[in-house]
């Protein structure tokens, strides 16, 4: 695992997720550009996470930067990602972005939600 930048928001992002966001912001070519993360209901355990890139900012977002990338969280998101962080692995076993999150009391078996 990367080491992790804090974010005030209570969110992290290690340096791996950050230059992995930075690398697929740059082929975008939009500079007004974030990642967002947002918890929203759905999936078999009751939440359900959702990653992706926005240019618009909402009232009560929270936006820290890591590394160039600006990370958004959600007014409503920020209780439930509280001490979240946010990975990136390029291995055999594993490729894409993960979330830690010390919030979820559990999760369904394909590990695609979580309560």
């Amino acid at each position: 695992m990367s080491e992790t930048i804090t974010a005030s928001h209570g969110v992290t992002l290690t340096e791996a997720a950050a230059a992995k966001a930075a690398s697929l912001l740059e082929q975008e070519g939009n500079d007004d550009l974030k990642l967002r993360i947002e918890v929203q209901p759905g999936g078999c355990s009751g939440l359900i996470y959702r990653l992706y890139f926005d240019e618009n900012l909402h009232e009560g977002d929270a936006v820290v930067e890591f590394g160039g990338v600006g990370l958004v969280v959600d007014q409503m998101s920020v209780p439930y990602l509280d001490g979240a962080s946010i990975d990136f692995e390029d291995s055999i076993q594993k490729y894409g972005f993960s979330i830690d999150n010390p919030n979820a009391q559990g999760s369904c078996a394909c590990g695609d939600s979580f309560n």
